[in-house]
């Protein structure tokens, strides 16, 4: 796991595939020509410690950021023609901004509004891309915005407005939101944030559920025993870099993490899942 730029095995033309992804401030890289691949019908948890480029990712990855440096919208110094971003074999940057609405929606995190909204009205939003411009709320989005919120816990915020929610239920309405929106591709940026051990574990049940509907899921996660937990798929970050990627039991072993997190990691098997347990001191 020495290549600067590890990929994914993967099938090409399925799922998220980015490739030459570049994002300066300054002389400082924070994106250094990443490749990600993101298989279709999977959660990948992308994972790093703060600083890495997570949430950057993602904006690039949705088109909220454009590659290059900060300010200049120039592209990476090495790829004359910016960054490739592929969904499914499609070119994403290629896509009108509404039909790539239709096709992804991100999640971020504390996202907040100074709009006197109802939280129905906030989840309503995620059916914008689907009506036409001049058109209201349909009795179909009205649907799918109840059944959003049923799916994400907060059924019984439809009434509240946004602004006097607590950080938790703001983030249980972002996830509406974005499941009122019907994408294919889902990215979120920490999704748990706020959450109580309940609500992180309905979170991660709702993706896996999207997943296994053909939904392909990327979700930054900071809880690696979350990620091992819930993720079929896993890409490390480290200064920019893609340090790991692939299966869980291949990225969340102590030769890839120690060096990036600096702490000792000792990993132990779930006696019911099979599945990676962490536990960590300091190095």
């Amino acid at each position: 796991m020495s290549d600067e730029r590890l990929r994914d095995p993967g099938t090409p033309g399925a799922g998220l595939a980015a490739d030459g992804v570049f994002w300066e401030i300054g002389s400082r890289a924070i994106l250094d020509d990443v490749g990600v691949l993101a298989p279709g019908g999977a959660v990948t948890g992308l994972l790093g410690p703060n600083g890495s480029g997570k949430s950057t990712l993602l904006r690039v990855l949705a088109g909220a950021q454009q590659a290059g440096r900060a300010g200049s919208g120039d592209a990476a110094p090495s790829s004359a023609s910016g960054p490739s971003l592929e969904f499914d074999g499609a070119d994403l940057a290629a896509l009108p901004r509404r039909e790539r609405a239709r096709v992804l929606a991100l999640v971020e995190q504390d996202a907040t509004t100074d709009l006197p909204l109802t939280v129905l009205d906030a989840v309503l939003l995620g059916r914008i891309p689907h009506r036409s411009l001049l058109a209201g709320d349909s009795d179909a989005d009205r649907a799918a915005a109840h059944a959003a919120l049923d799916a994400a816990g907060a059924k019984e915020l439809a009434d509240r407005e946004v602004g006097t929610l607590s950080g938790g239920e703001r983030q249980r309405v972002h996830m509406a939101r974005a499941l009122a929106q019907t994408p294919r591709l889902l990215l979120l940026d920490e999704p748990t944030n706020h959450l109580d051990i309940a609500a992180q574990l309905h979170a991660m049940r709702v993706l896996r559920d999207l997943a296994a509907d053909g939904v392909t899921v990327v979700a930054a996660l900071h809880d690696l025993n979350l990620a091992a937990a819930t993720c079929d798929h896993l890409v490390l970050l480290d200064h920019g870099r893609v340090v790991a990627a692939g299966p869980v039991g291949e990225v969340l072993v102590p030769e890839v993490l120690e060096p990036v997190y600096g702490v000792r990691v000792d990993v132990l098997r779930h006696p019911r899942t099979g599945r990676p347990v962490l536990s960590f001191e300091r190095g």
